[in-house]
């Protein structure tokens, strides 16, 4: 569902037939304009989208005598409409608002071109109704990358991401990290309206990134390319140290590439964070520093069995 006052004010519409519902059923991203369903064919008549009105379908019905008019747009308000958008700034048909005023089906209005409020909706409400999930952690953009950093409470993320920020990385999240699945296999991280651009550090207090560091320091929202655990050294525990294997982590359906760090005194955590980031964009541009030296030893080894025939 959409809330109406939401709706309204991002798409910066103007209420034609005003309703009194705080929410409009809208439960898909897409559209549906009305041309095929005018020229009555109801076959596959997207009816639960929102409908858009826009010069051919406009010019259409005012081509129609008024009882034939009539006709079509009662059987098209038989159905359960969301809502209706008249684009181009066309004046709303006087049989259209007493229709729409029985079935308590807003009308609204803007003067964008068709298309052009098409993608601004469907982009909107892809937004709008995306999968969202809140996860505890540290969201910055390293290099362009977004790493989400976490770990359990003390583990160190919030310092780490400091000293990335000093080093002229951004900061979009600290502690809590509201997600949204963009799409099939995007992920977008930000914080909350209410903690963004603050951080904690555990001594020190709550302190403003924004203010200390700049605007330049931080950014409202990321994609989230990676997910890096921290924990504690844990002695006797197996650690990657080839990075030959990929791990993965699952949000929201959508799968990211995963990697687990082990902290232990003496570590630059930001540096590593840094190379784990240029590292990402490398596998993602087709090079793999662990495949490329596996290679070459294979290689050496076969050129070593030629020699010894």
């Amino acid at each position: 569902m959409v809330k109406e006052t939401d709706f309204v004010k991002a798409l910066g519409l103007e209420r034609v037939l005003p309703t009194d519902a705080k929410v409009l059923p809208i439960e898909v991203s897409n559209t549906n304009r009305p041309g095929m369903q005018f020229a009555d064919y109801w076959d596959f008549f997207a009816y639960e989208r929102p409908q858009l009105l826009g010069k051919v379908e406009m010019t259409y019905l005012s081509k129609l005598d008024e009882s034939t008019r009539r006709e079509r747009l009662k059987k098209y308000f038989s159905y359960p409409l969301p809502c209706i958008i008249i684009c181009r700034g066309y004046p709303c048909f006087d049989e259209m608002k007493v229709f729409a005023a029985a079935h308590n089906v807003p009308i609204y209005s803007t003067k964008k071109e068709t298309t052009q409020f098409e993608l601004e909706l469907i982009v909107f409400l892809r937004d709008y109704l995306a999968p969202r999930e809140t996860r505890h952690g540290v969201l910055v953009s390293v290099y362009g990358t977004g790493l989400l950093i976490t770990g359990n409470s003390g583990v160190g993320k919030s310092e780490a991401a400091l000293e990335l920020i000093k080093r002229g990385h951004q900061l979009v999240a600290d502690d809590v990290v509201d997600i949204r699945c963009v799409g099939e296999n995007r992920l977008i991280g930000e914080a909350p309206e209410l903690v963004r651009h603050f951080m904690e550090i555990r001594g020190v207090g709550i302190i403003d990134i924004a203010t200390m560091y700049g605007v330049g320091a931080i950014i409202r929202s990321k994609s989230i390319d990676m997910e890096v655990h921290l924990e504690m050294w844990q002695a006797g525990k197996e650690y990657d140290r080839l990075g030959m294997t990929e791990n993965y982590t699952e949000i929201l359906g959508v799968k990211i590439p995963s990697l687990l760090l082990p902290i232990h005194p003496g570590r630059n955590l930001a540096v590593v964070l840094e190379v784990a980031a240029r590292n990402l964009r490398l596998k993602q541009m087709g090079y793999n520093a662990a495949m490329e030296l596996a290679r070459r030893h294979m290689e050496r080894a076969q050129r070593a069995s030629e020699d010894e025939e």
